[in-house]
């Protein structure tokens, strides 16, 4: 809910982790998480940290996927650190193989999503896990109704 007592006022339709991916689809020179008092104590201890490291200025700006009005890949590299941030609208789980050239072949990375034991996002609820790539150009990542993801690789 986005009121003080997080107990009426328009209700968020979006998860965590789409809120975190927005972080990096949309530039933006300030970043703004919070909307009212309760929002950052409700928030996932993985989130507040990604949302304290997370740059506001961009290097590179890649394309990777996405139809209009159902969901959006992006990529974006700051420094040495890609950050790749995916979203969807779509009603049902959205499975993607993605090619992510920045990626290496066995690299380890970060990704911060919805538990993968989750069958719809939830609010409140984010994981953060490391995912080996064994193939950049075939990388899997299933995209919950109304949620997204976002992947660190450093």
């Amino acid at each position: 809910r986005l009121n003080r007592g997080n107990d009426g006022g328009t209700t968020r339709r979006t998860s965590d982790a789409f809120q975190l991916a927005t972080s990096i689809l949309y530039q933006n020179a300030v970043q703004n998480f919070a909307l009212s008092p309760t929002n950052l104590t409700d928030a996932p201890a993985e989130a507040i940290k990604f949302m304290k490291a997370v740059p506001t200025t961009w290097d590179e700006t890649l394309y990777i996927d996405g139809y209009p009005g159902r969901y959006v890949v992006l990529a974006r590299r700051h420094g040495d650190t890609w950050y790749i941030a995916g979203v969807s609208a779509e009603q049902e789980p959205l499975k993607l193989k993605l090619d992510l050239p920045m990626l290496a072949k066995d690299q380890v990375v970060e990704i911060y999503a919805d538990p993968a034991k989750l069958k719809s996002m939830t609010p409140g609820v984010i994981e953060k896990r490391e995912l080996k790539v064994k193939k950049p150009a075939e990388v899997p990542v299933t995209i919950l109704p109304s949620s997204g993801f976002v992947i660190v690789a450093k």
